[in-house]
């Protein structure tokens, strides 16, 4: 009997993230609906409690009980945060927080990560601000107890949660991306990503992890036509483009033309 090959996976992949702002829930269910109808790979949503962009004090939703609804929504796309606030839940909580939604999804969970950064969602909720350094030593520390608390569960997670961490910081945060990641988030043009991609695989080097190949590049496209530099990312072993659209319309268009483009890669 002939075995049935497994399906190719794409050079890139394409992330949407809809940001959950500026919405009503039943608009963000249905961008949702959308953009895995569109044929994305990850819907992300953030880890804020308040817009960014816009009205300060618009209609803005919570993140990890939408993700839970989402995964039940959903039934390909993977789906996370971009990214959570470390900062905001105990680091073993949080394990078992994203545990549950990757049963729920049926193993469709990203864990997206990161020292968080806007003051007003600590200020209000009560969280303590502390310094960038202090908040990036936090993630540090919470990165292993979050895998010991995977390790010990019962049931344990459906898979190895991916591990996406978000940051350019080259003497930490990207020291902290070679340790713990599988998939590290940045922004910016080309030629900095190939800096800050060498500078990981320099702490990758120092900490013993091969994360040229173990650490997929994630970069964020917003604004940017695939046809002008979809080449140049493929160059520089971009494997995830992600894209940002706001309610209350959360446009897809441009993430539209990136699904195309990647399908196009063969």
């Amino acid at each position: 009997m002939t075995g049935t090959a497994a399906p190719s996976q794409p050079r890139v992949r394409v992330g949407v993230q809809l940001q959950p702002q500026h919405a009503g829930y039943g608009q963000i269910r249905d961008a949702v609906l959308r953009a895995e109808d569109l044929g994305v790979d990850v819907i992300f949503n953030w880890d804020h409690f308040f817009p960014l962009y816009g009205d300060p004090d618009g209609r803005h939703f919570e993140c990890w009980t939408m993700l839970g609804a989402w995964a039940e929504q959903t039934e390909r796309v993977e789906i996370g945060a971009l990214v959570t606030c470390n900062s905001y839940r105990n680091p073993e909580l949080l394990a078992d927080m994203a545990r549950t939604v990757d049963h729920i999804s049926g193993g469709r969970l990203i864990l997206g990560i990161g020292a968080g950064w806007f003051q007003r969602d600590y200020d209000e909720y009560g969280y303590e601000f502390g310094t960038p350094g202090t908040r990036i030593a936090d993630l540090a520390q919470a990165m292993p107890r979050i895998r010991a608390r995977w390790a010990a569960m019962n049931p344990a997670p459906t898979r190895d949660i991916p591990v996406m961490i978000g940051g350019g910081g080259e003497r930490k945060t990207l020291r902290i991306v070679a340790e713990h990641a599988d998939v590290w988030h940045s922004f910016g043009d080309v030629e900095t990503l190939r800096r800050k991609s060498g500078i990981l695989d320099e702490h990758g080097a120092a900490v013993g992890r091969d994360t040229a190949s173990l650490v997929t590049r994630s970069l964020g496209v917003d604004g940017q036509e695939p046809g002008e530099v979809g080449a140049d990312l493929l160059a520089a072993g971009v494997g995830l483009v992600t894209l940002s659209t706001s309610g209350p319309d959360y446009d897809l268009g441009l993430v539209e033309r990136w699904v195309r483009w990647r399908d196009a890669q063969g």
